[in-house]
């Protein structure tokens, strides 16, 4: 028969999880960098080159690349997946009247990785208003996005998204906020929003930051705010600062002023989310809080960064789609304040608060975010998310 104390623990601990799994998006999503895929498009006369450019990373999660399961994956064996690489982007790509074909291959090295380049022609013209039906990992990873730049004629660009769980055809978004047409103008705050709530790790991190925004700590114990208001600053502190540090990286690394390896980055957001969660189980970072949050902030803004770095887009074009997305990306983050905060304000005064949803729900953060740790130091995959 279990004793009173562990009992309570138990009830505890199911009490966090329960709480962690509804806060949650519902969807799955990705704990590493999110899926893109970008493809360039210059027409010429009656005739498209493109450009497709895949990451290898998610390539393997289609196709079985790593022919010898050494998770070593060397130029012999890229070489004789070409063909299904071919086959599968083929199919995941097509357009009215258009016939592609691949001319040619490449292997290209970024910063978060190395990426497939496809080299593909076709006989037709396609512009920023033909329909295109996208469906690249539609079946593998709900997270994949494809990231369209389609060259004009006269020197300008317009951009579009391409998303594979929604294939349909959609008109293009122009990247130049006098020429966005109604409807598409806000693709890239879509898309922030996309960012946010299908980033588990980003998502976790704020919400270890809220958990004890409806407290106060006296005499080393930890008390429920008296009222909202008493609530409210500590919340509004917390994402503001959160906000402005991952703006700052986010601007910074996709203008390319600042350059840090995935390999980096990935695991140092694991770290910020052990780090938080330890802070409320027992104390440490005390009245520097603000300050850590805003250091841990800007590490989080280079995991949001690379969709639009990547496109080279004109000043003003990139000056417009960075406010699209980053706006979106406030929109989610804001969105789960809205979600969470009643919801911890409502349970501040119950028994279990402090040990089922505070410290359980916290050392819970922790145990998936050292997982995460370890995934992305060993490049190992032990989660389906």
């Amino acid at each position: 028969m279990r004793s009173d104390g562990t009992a309570t623990l138990l009830a505890a601990f199911r009490a966090a999880m329960l709480l962690l799994c509804a806060l949650l998006p519902p969807l799955p999503a990705a704990a590493h960098k999110a899926s893109d895929a970008y493809l360039f498009i210059e027409t010429r006369g009656d005739n498209t080159q493109m450009r497709w450019d895949i990451a290898l990373r998610d390539l393997d999660a289609a196709l079985p690349l790593d022919a010898d399961g050494d998770r070593q994956l060397t130029w012999r064996e890229l070489r004789s997946a070409w063909a299904s690489i071919d086959a599968l982007a083929l199919a995941a790509l097509s357009a009215p009247g258009c016939r592609f074909e691949v001319t040619g291959h490449a292997l290209e090295r970024r910063n978060d990785g190395a990426y497939a380049v496809l080299l593909l022609r076709a006989p037709c013209t396609i512009d920023e208003r033909t329909p295109l039906r996208y469906t690249l990992f539609a079946d593998v990873d709900p997270t994949h996005r494809g990231i369209l730049k389609i060259q004009r004629a006269d020197g300008s660009s317009a951009v579009r998204l391409l998303d594979p769980q929604q294939p349909a055809a959609v008109p293009a978004v122009s990247a130049t906020p006098a020429s966005v047409e109604p409807g598409t103008a806000a693709a890239f705050l879509r898309e922030g929003v996309h960012h946010i709530v299908t980033g588990y790790d980003h998502l976790l991190f704020l919400f270890c930051l809220l958990l004890p925004a409806v407290l106060r700590r006296e005499d080393g114990r930890w008390q429920a705010v008296d009222s909202w208001r008493a609530a409210l600053w500590p919340v509004a502190k917390t994402v503001t600062l959160f906000t402005l540090a991952h703006s700052v990286t986010l601007a910074l690394a996709t203008l390319g002023w600042v350059r840090l390896s995935p390999a980096f980055v990935e695991p140092a957001i694991a770290v910020t989310i052990i780090l938080a969660a330890l802070d409320n189980i027992r104390p440490l970072i005390g009245k520097r809080r603000g300050w850590v949050t805003f250091f841990f902030g800007l590490i989080h803004g280079f995991g949001f960064a690379g969709v639009l770095g990547e496109l080279q887009l004109p000043p003003a074009a990139f000056g417009w789609a960075l406010f699209q997305f980053n706006l979106g990306l406030e929109l989610g983050q804001l969105a789960m304040v809205l979600l969470v905060v009643p919801m911890l304000y409502l349970l501040r005064r119950r028994r279990l608060y402090v040990p089922g949803v505070m410290v359980a729900g916290s050392a819970a953060a922790m145990l998936l975010a050292a997982v995460w740790l370890f995934e992305r130091t060993a490049d190992v995959s032990l989660l389906p998310f």
